[in-house]
């Protein structure tokens, strides 16, 4: 749902993913974790004792378009290249190409795991928070005059009549790992991007990375204009679960699926969540998403893109 808020700050730029939250099973509820506010856990959804994996896959991969661009950007594209001579079809398969184009492959021309999580990222942000995108990363991450910046996604909403920023990190971790060692850091890391926000955005104002109907607000708010702005935090952490995933019915299946991220949430020390110095931590929400087999998922995730 777009809020009348959310309209009047931008050209209705919450993206329709829908069809990508089809297949994602949500558990939104309070864990054993600090803050004590409702968290959520995420998987790939069943039907009956078939993983959504393919669909998932090719749903997230049909996002890539509207993070890169705009609704307003995509539309000035399409028109330019309909000016020149293209078909519907045509301008559509070309916008879709320019917007591939903008993903950062590794040395070995494989997606990034972490770009996974940063498309994952800016969909949650939009359907379960639905907040706009302020700064889009990828025109940014490919520009060859400027380092990519540091947060994962800056988005706004209007709740009520409070101007609310989120700041959103993403972490990925697919084979060896340890789950505390990496939920603690991404703690660190968003506490970080937080202190340094409003330089960063300062960084890019009045250039082609903010979006023309969000210019104006990230200058209000760097210039210290919107004195009742409030910040929120989200962090993502997709990691590879070992735990065992058996069931005979989809409700048995997803059964332990909550129970691998309740235990997450309940084995994480409370007390490496210092909520005494970092106060902004009672404004935290995490987003943890197991996936089993998850080297074999970003396998396929890189190999359904676009060439």
């Amino acid at each position: 749902m777009i809020t009348d808020n959310t309209k009047s700050c931008a050209d209705g730029s919450l993206i329709e993913n829908q069809a990508l939250f089809n297949h994602l099973h949500i558990i939104n509820q309070k864990f054993e974790i600090l803050p004590d506010t409702p968290h959520y856990g995420m998987a790939i959804d069943y039907v009956d004792m078939l993983e959504s994996r393919e669909q998932f896959v090719r749903e997230l991969i049909n996002t890539v378009v509207d993070w890169v661009y705009s609704r307003a950007k995509q539309e000035s594209i399409l028109s330019e290249l309909k000016s020149d001579g293209r078909s519907p079809g045509n301008a559509s398969t070309e916008l879709m190409q320019k917007a591939f184009e903008k993903f950062r492959p590794s040395t070995d021309g494989k997606l990034l795991n972490g770009q996974f999580g940063e498309l994952l990222l800016a969909n949650c942000l939009q359907h379960l928070f639905e907040a706009i995108p302020i700064l889009r990363k990828m025109p940014l991450a490919t520009s060859p005059s400027h380092e990519r910046f540091g947060s994962d996604a800056i988005h706004y909403k209007e709740i009520g009549s409070k101007p609310v920023f989120y700041i959103g990190e993403a972490k990925s971790y697919t084979s060896d790992y340890q789950f505390n060692t990496a939920f603690e850091a991404a703690l660190s890391s968003i506490l970080k991007e937080h202190k340094n926000i409003l330089n960063e955005i300062r960084q890019y104002l009045h250039q082609d990375f903010l979006e023309p109907e969000t210019e104006e607000l990230a200058t209000a708010l760097v210039n210290g204009e919107i004195k009742d702005a409030e910040f929120r935090l989200v962090s993502i952490i997709a990691y590879e679960e070992k735990s065992a995933k058996n069931g005979n019915t989809r409700d048995e299946i997803l059964k332990a699926v909550k129970d691998a991220i309740e235990k997450r949430y309940l084995n994480f020390d409370n007390n490496k969540i210092d909520i005494s110095s970092n106060p902004i931590l009672n404004r935290i929400t995490y987003i943890i998403f197991p996936v089993w087999s998850f080297d074999e998922l970003i396998k396929d995730f890189s190999d359904s893109m676009p060439k």
